[in-house]
């Protein structure tokens, strides 16, 4: 696209603020930035002003838009496209996380959900910079006008409402409680108050509070205070309800920098006064770009779902008013100290920003020992059970060598005693997940399998079945072994790339055990019946022996061994369970 092409597209745009993507021939985003005014801003493309931008012009051959209501919008929108395209000549961090949406869908009786994928059709609202708030926002919505918030599956074919109806937040179209005309009233309702009449729900709830108070049910009122507060902060009205939220004096400290076409943002979190949380995030930042623009992608892209701290230090300013505005908003305050502690722990952050592989850098050593690419996302898989009963899986997330605790998941497995077939089916079930785009997480660079030999080889069956194309290694308990499909690895007990794979393996053992034995510990067994054996005894009856058949070929002398079974308890268990 040349100049007088941009500048034509341009005139086209209004005068309002969004965000604006520039696209090849082949539909691929290139860059997607954010606007005050629109037109403007992209009219400024017909002189680019590096020779970066230059080439990502010349590629483009379509120039969009989107109009957003409000300059925030536009920032949080534009760290959700980047994440979504992963554009060439932006700044990207390499994570998953995005802000949330709220979505009304395109039915003839239209859902309503925060999302971060929003239905081809449905009417979108957002981003919103902190999903706790819009949760309370759409639950005092739902409360006030009963939209539906069930899957289409849970909708169609009802012949009762559920508990939806029951506690009051949906009126229960499914079933005729509410006539259509009348739904799609209070849908319209919902559609103004997202347009700007906070007033819809503000002065409902007001009202409420009030009624509340004057009866003296104080807590009542607190509750709809708080959803008053959140219901005017989402509009930009709240600064007081937001200012305290941060008055914690937790400070980030960011430190990047910058080597060619990859960043490393170092992150310190203080509370206290005192250093808690040390961690480097790697990111893919265009030839050119200087610390300042991986400052400003950063901030807004890490901080998606992530609680603001109440400060951040950055070792150079961001320059960025969007940015600026947002954080003050949310009561963060944005500093660049030129001296004391708060210097000196922005020279921390960029020590460690610049290091380079060596002694503590668990990734890249990683990298090297195996001969692959940075395997910045590791995901964990194990399985539990006794002895075939309660099984389950666990599957848990590293990025960068830290902990991704959000994107964890556990599933439960057919019952059975046999860990290969197990971790096959655990393996399968999230490449299955994967390769369906059923799977909100981005694909790992590694998967690390807990157990040997023959647990790596299920898992590689499972890939092999399902066309997942991502590399697998196993590291044995006992001797410490990494398992490869090309061979095995015993590395020095200190090696870094070791202690990271050990840190991810047992995350996944504790993940996997914690749910196997919620699992177990809560189901009703045939102990319930047993008198003398309360709760306490029962969790401890079945973490000795496994299941309820194993307590029940037990010998009084082996029940005894069990904490709070005495000889008559024992004989009684014997006698009740057969």
């Amino acid at each position: 696209m040349d100049s007088d092409g941009v500048r034509e597209r341009a005139s086209e745009f209004p005068r309002e603020p969004g965000v604006y993507q520039f696209e090849d021939d082949e539909g691929r985003v290139l860059y997607v930035g954010k606007a005050v005014d629109l037109r403007s801003r992209v009219r400024s493309y017909a002189d680019p002003r590096s020779n970066r931008i230059a080439k990502m012009v010349e590629r483009a051959t379509v120039l969009d838009f989107a109009v957003t209501d409000t300059e925030t919008q536009a920032l949080l929108l534009e760290a959700n496209l980047i994440k979504r395209h992963r554009p060439p000549y932006n700044v990207r961090l390499k994570d998953d996380k995005s802000y949330p949406l709220v979505q009304l869908t395109d039915h003839a009786v239209p859902r309503i959900e925060v999302t971060r994928d929003p239905d081809d059709g449905a009417t979108v609202y957002g981003p919103f910079t902190d999903k706790g708030r819009v949760e309370t926002v759409l639950k005092a919505l739902r409360e006030t006008y009963g939209l539906r918030g069930c899957s289409d599956h849970k909708y169609r074919n009802r012949e009762r409402p559920c508990l939806d109806y029951e506690m009051g937040i949906c009126t229960a179209p499914c079933t005729g409680e509410i006539s259509e005309a009348d739904y799609a009233a209070d849908v319209e309702s919902v559609h103004r108050f997202f347009e700007g009449e906070v007033g819809v729900l503000a002065d409902p709830l007001r009202r409420e509070m009030e009624a509340a108070a004057a009866e003296q049910a104080f807590e009542r009122a607190a509750n709809l205070r708080d959803k008053l507060d959140a219901v005017e902060a989402l509009h930009g009205q709240g600064d007081a309800a937001v200012s305290d939220t941060h008055a914690t004096a937790a400070t980030d400290v960011l430190g990047a920098a910058v080597e060619g076409e990859r960043a490393v943002v170092a992150r310190l979190h203080a509370e206290g006064g005192k250093l808690v949380e040390r961690e480097r995030h790697t990111l893919d930042a265009p030839d050119g770009e200087g610390p300042a623009g991986v400052y400003r992608a950063f901030i807004t892209q890490y901080y998606a779902e992530r609680e603001l701290p109440g400060a951040i230090l950055c070792a150079e300013d961001p320059a960025d008013a969007e940015i600026a505005r947002w954080l003050e908003t949310e009561g963060v305050d944005l500093r660049v100290p030129g001296a004391g502690r708060e210097a000196t722990l922005v020279d921390l952050a960029l020590k460690n920003a610049r290091q380079r592989g060596g002694a503590d850098d668990g990734v890249g050593a990683l990298a090297d020992a195996l001969g692959i690419d940075r395997p910045r996302r590791i995901e964990g898989f194990d399985v539990s059970h006794a002895q075939g009963r309660s099984v389950v899986g666990s599957n848990v997330t590293a990025v960068d060598g830290n902990p991704e605790k959000s994107d964890y998941r556990r599933k439960k497995l057919t019952e059975r005693n046999d860990d290969y077939a197990n971790m096959r089916e655990l393996v399968r079930w999230r490449a299955e997940r994967a390769v369906s785009g059923r799977d909100d997480r981005p694909d790992p660079d590694l998967l690390l399998i807990d157990g040997g030999d023959g647990q790596l080889g299920a898992a590689g069956d499972a890939l092999a079945e399902t066309g997942w194309d991502v590399p697998a290694i196993a590291l044995a308990k006992d001797e410490e072994l990494v398992i490869t499909p090309d061979g095995v690895y015993d590395w020095p007990d200190d090696a870094p790339h070791l202690h990271l794979l050990q840190r991810v393996r047992d995350e996944a053992h504790r993940f996997a055990v914690q749910y196997h034995q919620t699992l177990r510990d809560e189901v009703s067994t045939a102990l319930d019946d047993v008198p003398g054996v309360g709760p306490e005894t029962r969790k401890r009856l079945l973490r000795r022996f496994g299941s309820v058949e194993n307590v029940r070929a037990a010998s009084a002398e082996e029940l005894t061994t069990v904490d709070g079974v005495g000889d008559a308890t024992a004989e009684t268990i014997r006698t009740r369970l057969g």
